[in-house]
């Protein structure tokens, strides 16, 4: 009897329904790629004073943390660093859920504009180098909740 509980829990693993797999959350992101997959705790802003406000002031934040920048339709965007202590990679998503770019290591308290591109949805602003470490990139694939009416590449 014991063996069947065990050939259940890897047939499982197996098919990607694992003990292990994540749900969808709102406080989650988790991004996959042919360099494999990363996941962050997210505090998302999706007011326009939030966004504003971002993650200036903040002297430090977890390794596997992030804020979600969210939009309420995809269009132009565009950051600096005013204000921000920590050097920050930005990740650029389209409304499928498609990371379009990325921008390394924005240099704190720079007022230089940083271009994210067109049609962008999300931005993911994770530690500087984090996404280069992982494999992070244009390609990747970002999961969260807020592409659930988008036809994401990656459903929840």
């Amino acid at each position: 009897m014991k063996l069947t509980g065990f050939f259940v829990a890897a047939a499982l693993a197996l098919c990607g329904g694992g003990l292990h797999a994540e749900t969808c959350r709102d406080d989650r992101v988790q991004l996959r790629g042919d360099w494999g997959s990363a996941g962050f705790s997210v505090e998302v802003v999706d007011t326009v004073e939030d966004r504003a406000r971002g993650l200036m002031f903040r002297e430090e934040m977890p390794r596997g943390a992030g804020m979600l920048f969210v939009y309420d339709t995809p269009g132009p965007v565009s950051f600096w660093m005013k204000n921000t202590l920590i050097p920050l990679d930005m990740v650029f998503v389209d409304d499928a859920g498609t990371v379009q770019r990325v921008h390394s290591n924005a240099i704190p308290g720079d007022l230089t504009p940083i271009d994210g591109g067109d049609d962008i949805l999300v931005v993911l602003e994770i530690n500087g180098g984090l996404a280069q470490r992982y494999g992070i990139g244009p390609g990747s694939q970002l999961r969260h909740p807020v592409f659930s009416d988008n036809g994401p590449v990656w459903p929840c």
